[in-house]
């Protein structure tokens, strides 16, 4: 309770804020670039500074007597942050994407028009230190455009597009600016409603993460309703940051998932505060990392689908990985490999030696959520505003009007909405044009003086969207056991991934500091073993691509996440060298 009486007194003694009363801009037909200042995350935020101290850190080490090779399946921010951190380590990286392009889960496609489609509409948030840390590090910060700090709801039903807003006053710390938000909101909380949610979040504030992950056995809802808060807080509120973090609805949620985000929010002064990048990350933050990685030693490949994981059957290498089967019948072979492939990827590649053993069979129970990304062009400005909406209706989660949010997609002319269209389940096998009617359904309801469902006010010019079936993996109650560590039970096999053991979960941020925990373990493992007797196990010899080889030319078709075509057999020449290492391992 003195949180909360303190922020009340904050509230009123704040230059310039009053309780209730949005201080966002409203952008109506122009273009607004804002020039918000990036939060001083140094003075501001604790996480942060660690996240320096643990990249220097890897820098600091002893270097390698010998740099390893290292292939790193999967070019998405978890192997290309894998490949960033190993440079650093003095390690050779060999990145191997199997699409034509970078990004993973945040990919984007630029068509004939010039016009971009990305896999997912994404955020940075100022609590994500890892992210923050490496944007500095590749000396692209300006990329980064903040928005005003605040935390804005649509308001459906409306007889006019409005919102509801919770902002975050300058000038005061966390989690005092939080209780503000909260308490300043008028219209989405009771103040009952307030004090009970607020009562149920000081644990989190005083225990940190701890109790955080004590939570990850109930939902969203379970944990609302034992602590006396309304369905209707969580029907209306917790369902849009529910859908925003993992694309489902509350009451399947792991509340451990929002309440990582909201101790987050409590804990740093700018945690909660928005951030886009000004393009497509593919080419505003992949192409750095491939720069950096490639101008330190390390090698980015693209369109080179790893189609086995190559194992020893025999000997003191047993079950350990002798190499990797790529399309064409390209065999590359390293010291180390590491997994950053999406969940359902690495299930599908896992080679049957590894299926029984307990790490591989727990991750076997993760799998990856339905999403689908939307992007409309109008033929008009909307009545926007510069920030990410949590939309609060049945099918949208968020959205944004990058014509004015984001200074690469800018426009004079008209609005391009961009929206995460969740839950998706039953939706994503369904064609473009229903999910198109249903979206159109769904704006008419937030923008009922400017939007019809039939077209008959702002016109649609243009309309994409991706479809991805297996996303990031489903935050349920219970799947935490089943995350693997970096760390596997095969000596030369790492796991990295934003499904991999992390406390942010999965995120971009997750993602980002999986690559720099899978770097540090081969740092960490290679230190170890070289002042031992230890062995790495033996390599098979890489042979080149065979263009004549069936489905040697198959690409993976533009958004779609990834297609993963597991070999049947290995190539006769390459089974007889297996066996041939096998043997002599074993009387060895």
């Amino acid at each position: 309770m003195k949180f909360l009486s303190f922020a009340i007194l904050a509230a009123s003694t704040v230059d310039g804020f009053v309780p209730g009363v949005s201080t966002l801009p409203k952008i109506v037909g122009r273009v607004a670039l804002n020039g918000i200042a990036r939060p001083n995350l140094e003075r501001t935020s604790k996480p942060f500074n660690e996240a320096e101290q643990n990249v220097q850190a890897i820098k600091e080490k002893p270097r390698p007597s010998e740099p390893k090779k290292v292939i790193v399946i999967g070019g998405g921010l978890a192997g290309l942050s894998t490949a960033k951190h190993l440079v650093d380590a003095g390690h050779i990286p060999i990145v191997l994407e199997a699409r034509d392009l970078l990004g993973g889960k945040v990919a984007a496609w630029r068509d004939e028009d010039g016009d971009v489609t990305e896999t997912g509409l994404h955020v940075f948030f100022g609590a994500y230190p890892n992210a923050m840390k490496l944007f500095k590090e590749l000396d692209i910060e300006d990329r980064l455009q903040w928005k005003d700090h605040a935390m804005i709801f649509a308001k459906p039903g409306s007889k006019k597009r409005e919102f509801s807003t919770f902002d975050f006053p300058a000038g005061l710390p966390a989690p005092i600016n939080a209780g503000v938000a909260i308490l300043a909101n008028t219209d989405l909380l009771t103040w009952p409603e307030k004090i009970k949610l607020g009562i149920g979040l000081i644990p989190a504030y005083l225990f940190g993460q701890s109790y955080v992950e004590e939570q990850e056995g109930v939902t969203v809802k379970e944990w609302m309703r034992a602590r006396g808060v309304p369905d209707r807080v969580t029907d209306e509120v917790f369902i849009a940051m529910s859908k925003a973090l993992n694309f489902i609805d509350p009451d399947t949620l792991s509340m451990q998932c929002v309440l990582i985000a909201l101790n987050r929010f409590l804990q740093e002064t700018d945690g909660s505060k928005i951030a886009l990048l000004d393009g497509s990350a593919t080419e505003r933050l992949c192409e750095p990392m491939k720069e950096y990685i490639e101008s330190k030693g390390g090698i980015v490949r693209t369109n080179v689908p790893v189609q086995q994981i190559i194992t020893h059957t025999e000997g003191k290498d047993k079950d350990s990985v002798a190499g990797l089967l790529l399309k064409g019948n390209e065999v590359v072979s390293a010291d180390y490999y590491v997994s950053a492939m999406p969940v359902d990827a690495i299930k599908k590649l896992t080679p049957d030696s590894w299926r029984e053993k307990e790490y591989f069979s727990k991750m076997m129970g993760l799998k990856g959520v339905p999403v689908i990304n939307i992007h409309i062009w109008f033929d008009r400005k909307l009545s926007t505003i510069d920030n990410l909406i949590f939309s609060r209706s049945k099918l949208l989660s968020v959205y944004a009007d990058m014509s004015v949010a984001c200074d690469g997609y800018s426009s004079s002319k008209g609005s391009m909405l961009e929206m995460v269209f969740a839950p998706a389940k039953g939706w994503i096998g369904k064609p473009d044009e229903d999910i198109l009617q249903a979206t159109m359904e769904e704006l008419e309801i937030l923008f009922p003086e400017e939007i019809r469902a039939d077209g008959s006010m702002a016109k649609v010019e243009k309309f994409t969207c991706v479809k991805t079936a297996t996303s990031v993996y489903e935050t349920l109650p219970g799947c935490e056991a089943m995350r693997p560590t970096q760390i596997s039970p095969i000596p030369n096999f790492i796991m990295a991934g934003d499904f991999s053991k992390q406390k942010y979960l999965a995120s971009m941020e997750g993602a980002i500091l999986s690559g720099q925990l899978a770097a540090t373990a081969v740092q960490d493992l290679d230190f170890e073993r070289s002042s031992s007797n230890f062995q790495l196990p033996a390599k098979l010899s890489e042979r080149p691509f065979d263009s004549s080889v069936d489905f040697a030319n198959e690409v993976t078709p533009d958004r779609q996440l990834y297609r993963v075509r597991v070999a049947e057999s290995l190539p006769k020449e390459v089974e007889a060298e297996l066996k041939t290492m096998d043997n002599y391992a074993s009387v060895a």
